[in-house]
């Protein structure tokens, strides 16, 4: 039986744009034992609402929560506005400040003469206010009017719950439409795909098929269109598509066999959904990305570079304060970071690239004579992920954040704070990681910065490229026309040492023998793939002798399914690293058990938890629902020092951790790494993966699995070509400086 609570709304605490309400609430009657103890008291209670009258009775169905750091909320799912009875109710509604003109002693009028149904009265036939004395028509149709569109609003939001919109998702529709609503839902209920993003096609559609829209509606095919094109776009990284493969995809997604797609595409043109480009398809913000990445670009090129006065001896002093000794591209990417408008900093692992960067900042900060308020102030330091973020910060001594938390998004609107119109006051950004950032992020970053900020954009050309659409690393370094440093020179490696080798060997596309042999931070452990799980549970037992946990320990492989993928492998592990005891609790979610102590991988942004997708933590325990205050399951997941609690609904955002896909691992370091290697890997198993992977490690790196499988990986230089004019446009753009600064 669904909880639920009457009573009464007092206030709001908090009310965003969207509609989340957090507020108090008074208590008169509950079905939920939790609750029995506030009947005639109130609550906190949080939720989605269009509206809240302090005299209406409201019904609010959900669950009663210990929030942990606000403790007993009511969290409502749904709610209903019951309409006043009973005379003083009907004079209480009547007489508030939803009736201007309407005092107590003509509300009471009213509800003398037309009985306690009086509000359905009117709502039925608003003829029999004139049964009231001296009851202007003037004042009659005032109070119909807003009787009616009081009415109104809710009778819609029922409607679109009916049509299984949620309770968010009603409300914002009907604040989107209001008026409207009841006519875009019955004449084009496709319109809320366009309008609202983060309502999905798929509830749309499931609405407009209760409705009986014809499945051949040109409104349905040309929202099926935005939904498959953004699909196909954020599921391979393409920046745009062919018709041929639009047209394919919808009919298939659809079940339909349409091909008079021209006139579609050629609306959704006209109305700045799209942009077709010749052959080739965008979607309109992502044309837009690429053509403001590009105009940004030139206009920072374009500046004139400023000069400082005797950087290269300013360079040596500092070297000795640092007792560190810079080579000539390390030099050359210091000074030119400092004097360039905006400057790339390739190189693979060991190669000094965070000791760059610490230099970078400790002159800059000299030169030009800032103390540390003022330098931090007019300085960004900037990475795509937390942790990335963490170890600029370690590095530097000087404060770094995401992206993300810079421009301060705000999951309300769904839009960085930080834009266009508010835009930040730093003068020097230096983001890392840059392979990892996709062109709708880099333009909203540069829509967020003025146009005289000094850009140094650090990262590995030879990672994964990032997991939205685009190639922004490659294509900057390969357009010939930005600065560029490439470093070279090896730092992070001695006589006996072989993993910093072996990622370069992996780049080059050419293993020698040595990644057979055993060194101080490399073993390749031999076997065949039907051994692998086996040798790897050994393995871990040996590691965790060895005063490992799972903090200095990551293991990575290249795919979930199959007997050596990761959902198979994370069940065996947790019996290695976290077995069965009676003294921890776990909880059953289908076929994966959850323990205390369990190692645990973040799914998703959790932005008000400040828990991010890639984040790995601990359970540090667990509540049973006969025990914890909701009745349900809990389990409390420490983030390094950050407790984040997931009810039932949220257990489908973490899963086990033991071991991580590759992608899941970019950019992260981990003290020692173990990779299974298999030929069951082979739809996975390219260049850019294995040397991704390989190159987590810091101190000790184990391949375990058949070295064939390792080989061809290396040698599968076959990825996924993605879609992108970026570079293209760069060129173009460039194209009269006669700038021609690289060689890709």
């Amino acid at each position: 039986m669904e909880s639920f609570i009457k009573g009464n709304f007092r206030r709001s605490i908090f009310k965003s744009d969207k509609g989340y309400v957090i507020g108090i609430f008074k208590v008169r009657e509950t079905n939920d034992e939790m609750m029995e103890e506030y009947v005639n008291h109130t609550i906190t209670f949080t939720g989605y609402f269009h509206e809240l009258n302090e005299d209406d009775t409201y019904v609010l169905y959900g669950e009663a929560v210990n929030h942990p750091r606000y403790g007993l909320q009511f969290q409502a799912k749904r709610y209903e506005r019951l309409k006043p009875t009973g005379k003083d109710a009907i004079v209480t509604f009547l007489s508030s400040d939803l009736f201007p003109g309407v005092g107590e002693k003509l509300a009471t009028q009213i509800a003398d003469v037309l009985g306690d149904e009086a509000i359905d009265r009117i709502l039925e036939d608003e003829s029999v206010l004139y049964l009231v004395p001296k009851l202007s028509e003037n004042k009659i149709k005032k109070i119909v009017n807003t009787l009616r569109k009081y009415e109104e609003s809710h009778k819609v939001i029922s409607q679109l719950i009916d049509l299984g919109f949620s309770m968010k998702d009603a409300l914002s529709i009907y604040n989107e439409y209001k008026s409207n609503t009841d006519m875009i839902i019955n004449n084009n209920i496709y319109q809320i795909v366009y309008n609202i993003p983060e309502i999905s096609f798929l509830k749309v559609d499931k609405a407009a098929l209760l409705l009986d829209v014809d499945k051949m509606d040109s409104k349905r095919l040309k929202a099926a269109i935005l939904y498959i094109m953004k699909k196909l776009i954020y599921q391979n990284g393409d920046s745009f598509l062919s018709k041929e493969v639009i047209i394919y995809n919808v009919n298939k997604f659809l079940n339909v066999d349409y091909d008079n797609y021209d006139e579609l595409f050629k609306d959704l043109e006209e109305n700045e959904y799209i942009v077709i480009d010749g052959e080739d398809f965008y979607l309109e913000e992502i044309w837009q990305a690429e053509a403001n990445i590009v105009d940004r670009l030139y206009d920072m090129s374009s500046r004139e570079a400023k000069k400082y006065k005797n950087l290269d001896k300013l360079l040596s002093e500092l070297e000795k304060i640092n007792s560190i000794k810079y080579n000539d591209e390390q030099r050359k990417a210091i000074i030119k970071a400092l004097e360039d408008n905006i400057l790339i900093i390739t190189g693979g692992p060991g190669t000094g690239k965070t000791t760059i960067i610490k230099a970078i900042t400790e002159l800059y900060q000299h030169v030009n004579k800032l103390d540390y308020d003022e330098f931090t102030e007019k300085l960004a330091l900037l990475a795509p992920t937390g942790r990335a973020s963490k170890r600029m910060s370690e590095s530097t001594f000087l404060p770094a954040s995401t992206i993300h938390r810079f421009l301060k998004w705000n999951k309300d609107d769904e839009k960085f704070m930080v834009n266009e119109e508010n835009k930040s006051n730093v003068e020097l950004v230096i983001i890392d990681e840059v392979s990892m950032i996709d062109i709708n992020l880099f333009d909203s970053l540069l829509k967020g910065l003025k146009r005289n900020v000094k850009m140094i954009l650090v990262g590995d050309y030879d990672q994964l490229p990032s997991v939205g659409p685009g190639n922004l690393l490659k294509d900057l370094i390969c357009s010939d026309v930005l600065d560029v440093v490439h470093l070279n020179h090896l730092y992070r490696q001695d006589e006996d040492s072989y993993i910093i080798s072996l990622a370069y060997e992996i780049k080059d596309g050419n293993l020698s023998e040595n990644y057979l042999n055993t060194y101080n931070d490399y073993t390749f452990l031999k076997c065949s793939a039907n051994y692998i799980k086996s040798n790897l549970m050994r393995l871990c037992e040996k590691v965790i002798e060895k005063g490992y946990d799972y903090k200095r320990l990551q293991i990575l492989a290249p795919m979930y399914k199959g007997e050596n993928g990761i959902d198979a492998l994370n069940k065996e592990l947790q019996n290695v690293f976290n077995p069965p005891s009676s003294e921890k609790r776990e909880v059953k979610v289908g076929e994966v058990i959850f323990r205390e102590n369990d190692k645990i991988l973040q799914l998703v942004n959790m932005p008000d938890e400040n828990v991010f997708n890639g984040d790995i933590g601990v359970i540090k325990y667990i509540k049973y629902g006969n025990t914890s205050k909701s009745k349900k399951d809990e389990i409390y997941v420490d983030f390094e020092g950050n407790l984040v609690k997931y009810t039932p609904k949220d257990f489908n955002k973490i899963k086990h951790g033991f071991i991580i896909s590759i992608h899941k691992s970019q950019g992260s370091e981990f003290e020692m790494v173990i990779m299974p290697m298999a030929h069951s890997y082979r739809r996975m198993l390219y260049k850019k993966l294995v040397y991704t992977g390989v190159t987590r490690a810091k101190k000790k790196l184990i391949i375990i699995g058949e070295p064939d499988a390792f080989l061809l990986s290396v040698q599968n230089n076959h990825e996924y070509v993605r879609n992108s004019k970026l570079l293209e446009k760069i060129k173009y753009k460039f194209e009269m400086s006669g700038n021609n600064k690289n060689v890709c």
